[in-house]
């Protein structure tokens, strides 16, 4: 199984993220529904192991807290596209939910990738090569949009998700949720 653990993004958050995409004009933004914050890419592992790690954050219960989005990001190289999102600020809570959750994860024996925990949220995906026109657009929205700020976001569970890859991009299944006390 393909999976991830994320913080979802509310739908009236994500419908800011969505229209900002659609004022984009190239590539493609992403459906609200699938917009998140990505706490742990754990990628292909066995089923066993995932429910073992699903166990083990059935404990956790971090406190509740909200983040911001501020800052248009570009993500990605001509070889694979790109992706367009907004940084994440949480503080201390974001990263300690973060720490927490790779720790359990790492109790259970899954091996997660080691990077530099960069939080954010995704609203579209572009192609590798622009054409001029179209990276003409691409800077106009930069430089309209780079202030872009969305405050208050409610962190109050976290989801482990089950992901499977389509041509038309990824689809995302809820496996559990988590609260936040």
């Amino acid at each position: 199984m393909r999976a991830f653990i994320a913080l979802p993004l509310p739908p009236s958050d994500a419908e800011v993220l969505e229209a900002m995409g659609d004022r984009l004009d190239v590539g493609r933004t992403l459906e609200p529904e699938t917009m998140h914050l990505t706490l742990a890419f754990i990628g292909e592992v066995p089923e066993a192991d995932l429910r073992e790690a699903a166990d083990g954050l059935e404990t956790l219960a971090p406190p509740a807290f909200t983040y911001r989005l501020s800052g248009v990001q570009s993500f990605g190289n001509a070889q694979t596209g790109y992706a367009l999102a907004l940084a994440a600020e949480g503080g201390a809570p974001l990263r300690d939910l973060h720490d927490r959750i790779r720790s359990r994860l790492h109790g259970a024996g899954i091996t997660l990738e080691r990077r530099r925990f960069r939080p954010h949220v995704t609203f579209a995906r572009l192609p590798g090569r622009l054409d001029p026109e179209e990276e003409r657009k691409l800077a106009d929205f930069l430089k309209h949009e780079a202030n872009m700020t969305v405050e208050d976001i409610p962190a109050d569970r976290f989801v482990l998700y089950e992901s499977f890859l389509t041509k038309a991009g990824a689809v995302y299944e809820e496996l559990a949720e988590f609260p936040l006390d």
